[in-house]
């Protein structure tokens, strides 16, 4: 039987994920897949042994699914990495590093949050400072692409600092991974971690941890919660060759698969992190031409998304933009700080400089 067409997309996402996959992607969701099934677990530890060779060459690193959003990626590291006696460092410039606070906080574990502000970049001397002051410090996390604004943390100078005092290190690269050039021997991290519906361009339902194989042996028995226990999950996939302990989402996992080939034949990350920044050279320079502000200086503005201050004049309001936009096929982000009034684009997922022209077409008309 033949599979059904899909209904045309009624919009393009303009966000940092959930974003517009392609057909095939979605497509490739059609098929039911029985989670014991020997060729669904081979896919699998094919897309571990992917997601490795993305984040490294030379390190010995191993890959792990969880299910749930990047959130629970995200707590399934710190509920796991960190021990009983640990503390943790996390560094905050916009909501998703203080995310990571609040998990630390559910979790009761030691916590010690340097807050930037929402629009501070993170300052290394307030990072050796604090692991001066306070050596009962064993675990640092940053954001690399900080969606709140859009802003890129220097993730490799963070990294080298906090190997400088012998800490683990955690990498949220939630929105950047796959859509940007970063290896693990750079970044001297310990975990990585993303989710399937950021720049690999799959959908919704799981997330993944890039670990060093020894940081992720030596935290057996650490985990605070049995579905998050990061590590069994770890040491099923690696005994059962591609088994999750719980039912998986499975056709989540078939369409990843199927948006990994796609970044390979669109020529990798070099290709992709090219097409991104096009776009978002394209956005901001249109932006700017319409009389449009961006909230961030340029060089430390992400291609993954963009903040801009909304318009001052009195006729202005985010909801009405956001439906009239809606309206034309463009879905675009409400603003996420607190100091200032701003709407947010994204330009990841499949868009393509012909979508950026379009959308700024109708920002000019609506005007």
């Amino acid at each position: 039987m033949a599979s059904p067409e899909f209904p045309e997309n009624p919009y393009l996402l303009l966000t940092p994920g959930p974003l517009s996959s392609s057909q095939t992607v979605k497509s490739a969701m059609l098929q039911d897949w029985c989670t014991w099934d020997r060729d669904y677990n081979s896919m699998v530890q094919e897309i571990r042994a992917e997601l490795v060779s993305l984040a490294t060459s030379n390190l010995d690193c191993t890959a792990v699914l969880m299910q749930g959003s990047g959130t629970f990626c995200v707590e399934s590291v710190i509920g796991t990495a960190l021990g009983k006696e640990d503390k943790f460092l996390v560094l905050a410039n916009g909501a998703y590093g203080s995310r990571m606070a609040e998990i630390a906080r559910y979790l009761d574990i030691a916590l010690t949050v340097i807050d930037f502000g929402e629009t501070g970049a993170i300052d290394p001397r307030q990072i050796e400072a604090a692991l001066q002051d306070d050596r009962a410090i064993t675990t640092v996390a940053v954001v690399h692409c900080e969606t709140t604004t859009g802003r890129l943390n220097d993730i490799v100078a963070i990294g080298k600092l906090v190997k400088s005092f012998d800490k683990t290190y955690i990498v949220d690269a939630m929105s950047s991974f796959g859509g940007m050039a970063m290896s693990m021997e750079e970044m001297q991290a310990d975990y990585l971690v993303s989710s399937a519906n950021k720049c690999i361009q799959g959908v919704p339902g799981f997330g993944f941890v890039i670990a060093r194989r020894e940081a992720i042996e030596s935290t057996a028995g650490q985990a605070r919660s049995l579905s998050l226990d990061m590590y069994e999950q770890w040491r099923t996939m690696e005994r059962d060759q591609g088994k999750w302990r719980f039912t998986s989402a499975t056709h989540v996992v078939h369409a990843f698969s199927q948006a990994l080939k796609e970044l390979r034949e669109e020529g990798g990350i070099a290709a992709r992190a090219a097409r991104y920044s096009e776009n978002q050279r394209l956005l901001v320079d249109g932006m700017r031409k319409l009389g449009f502000e961006c909230l961030l200086p340029d060089d430390c503005q992400s291609p993954i998304i963009t903040a801009f201050i909304s318009p001052q004049h009195p006729g202005y309001r985010f909801e009405e933009f956001y439906l009239a936009l809606k309206d034309r096929g463009f879905v675009i982000y409400p603003g996420n700080v607190t100091e200032v009034d701003t709407f947010r684009i994204g330009n990841i997922g499949e868009v393509y400089a012909d979508d950026i022209h379009r959308l700024l077409k109708v920002v000019a008309e609506l005007q």
